[in-house]
């Protein structure tokens, strides 16, 4: 990226929130002339675990879940290519808790752009963990956008 060129940091994690929320981000940077750095967090192990013998076993090995997050921020990669193709996008992957990698990323930036997850009714007044953490410990600017209209 070059020195007059800002950073548009927004989290991906394959739901239609944050495609949303990619799409918005593309839109920002096409318009500031800005580079979007999608960001992709995973964690080992899995939440999802079965036993054998009584222990816990993951249902997937870290070797899995890295190669479904990779394969996950590239298909976010090329959507946001296809989609802008005249806007700079660069990707990060990291084995990290999602508010942990988003506000590392926001070091820097111009803007850091997150999803909110749409819950309908009462439910849609509050925003997630994620994008309630990065509005209060970003270290920039932060958009949360709202779900699409459906």
């Amino acid at each position: 990226m070059t020195d007059d060129q800002g950073i548009v940091v927004v989290g991906t994690d394959g739901s239609a929130g944050a495609e949303h929320a990619v799409g918005w981000a593309l839109e920002e940077a096409r318009a500031h002339g800005d580079a979007v750095l999608l960001v992709h967090a995973w964690r080992y192990p899995a939440v999802a675990v079965t036993t054998y013998a009584g222990e816990p076993l993951p249902v997937f090995g870290h070797d899995d879940l890295e190669r479904l997050a990779a394969e996950a921020l590239t298909k976010a990669e090329n959507a946001a290519r296809k989609r802008e193709p005249g806007v700079r996008v660069d990707t990060r992957l990291v084995e990290a808790h999602p508010v942990e990698a988003l506000l590392d990323a926001s070091r820097g930036a111009r803007l850091l752009v997150v999803g909110s997850r749409g819950l309908g009714g009462f439910k849609e007044l509050l925003l997630g963990s994620v994008s309630t953490a990065c509005a209060r410990h970003a270290r920039c600017p932060v958009v949360i956008v709202p779900p699409a209209e459906s």
